[in-house]
């Protein structure tokens, strides 16, 4: 069952005696839980946190049983809960006891493997969904399209007293990426500096944070373009902010790849839905394919080849030689500017 706070509603006024949450992002799973949680505490219930991945048995058994101290039924949370990483025999003494527990009320949260955008559980996953399917209310809670990100970007900014300029939630997704904890955070210092007021794309630039992918994605358009300089600066911010060399080589080869395999595409007249199907693109691969379609036209094969031949000798340089690694790293970024079509540095 897909997730509905309308349904989680219903549930928790009919008093079910589990509830479970699993996604493939923790934020989903987290504020999902939080909803159950607040309705819950409305009744003042005594509260027992057995943290994850895998609390034992005997527990589960005890938190279940142990009858609250003032006569009502204790809360029991679970977060981040990993199937998985039981044996068969605990996992099934764990769904006998969520079936026989009558003192207490559950709050599971899991956080499972994704692919090509869809969630993909475990045989003892399913064996716990099964279970917490025929004792409560248990739900698939399914990312958000870029669209309800940005409405979900807007309330937050309400929550905290401020608003959005036109425009300017969609300009920090593409900033910040998908990542609900990165954004929520952005727009609590957001309202902080536009002083509970208008978050303006001015001070979403002022601000600054984007993720490293983003970053690196900036320098490879400086070098596409022939700005080495420009693209050495900004390698030299991301250094002076403390980012990991080796990460930031990763995800420079991450989106090195992605102008091959927009290039590629183009070449054979492949439209990029059919790209991101077949790498597993998920989110807003539309925005991202599309600017390294951009980046891919200044290129042919064989200098793409070569950069990323570059940046392979740079991840093996790093985890190998003496050289400081921003040293490596600039020679690096000088030599992907030599393959550029105009070659410019």
């Amino acid at each position: 069952m897909l997730y509905s706070e309308n349904e989680l509603k219903k549930r928790l006024k009919a008093g079910c005696a589990v509830y479970y949450f699993y996604a493939g992002d923790e934020a989903l799973v987290r504020a999902a839980a939080a909803k159950a949680e607040k309705a819950l505490a409305a009744q003042d219930p005594e509260t027992t946190v057995l943290e994850g991945p895998t609390p034992s048995v005997e527990e589960i058994v005890l938190a279940a049983g142990t009858i609250s101290f003032f006569g009502g039924k204790r809360l029991v949370l679970m977060p981040l809960v990993r199937p998985s990483a039981y044996s068969d025999k605990d996992l099934q003494e764990f769904c006998d006891t969520l079936a026989d527990t009558e003192n207490a009320v559950f709050i599971l949260t899991s956080v499972m493997e994704e692919k090509y955008g869809k969630l993909r559980p475990g045989k003892r996953e399913q064996k716990l969904i099964a279970a917490c399917e025929k004792l409560g209310y248990c739900a698939q809670i399914a990312k958000p399209n870029r669209a309800a990100l940005q409405t979900m970007a807007r309330e937050w900014a309400e929550e905290c007293g401020a608003r959005f300029a036109p425009g300017a939630e969609a300009m920090l997704l593409d900033r910040c990426g998908e990542d609900q904890f990165l954004l929520r955070s952005e727009i609590d210092k957001l309202a902080a500096l536009a002083d509970y007021a208008t978050i303006t794309p001015q001070m979403i630039e002022q601000l600054g944070t984007v993720t490293l992918e983003a970053d690196t994605f900036d320098m490879v358009k400086l070098v596409a373009a022939g700005r080495t300089r420009q693209a050495l600066e900004k390698l030299n911010t991301l250094l002076a902010l403390q980012n990991d060399p080796i990460l930031i080589t990763g995800a420079l080869i991450a989106n090195y790849l992605d102008v091959y395999r927009a290039f590629l595409a183009k070449k054979s007249r492949r439209p990029l839905a059919d790209l991101a199907k077949d790498f597993g693109y998920s989110g807003k691969w539309n925005y991202r394919l599309g600017n390294a379609e951009q980046a891919a036209a200044r290129y042919d094969r064989r200098r793409i080849e070569r950069s990323l031949q570059v940046l392979q000798a740079l991840d093996l340089d790093l985890k190998g030689s003496r050289l400081p690694a921003d040293l490596l790293l600039q020679k690096a970024v000088c030599e992907l500017g030599l393959q550029t079509a105009g070659k410019s540095a």
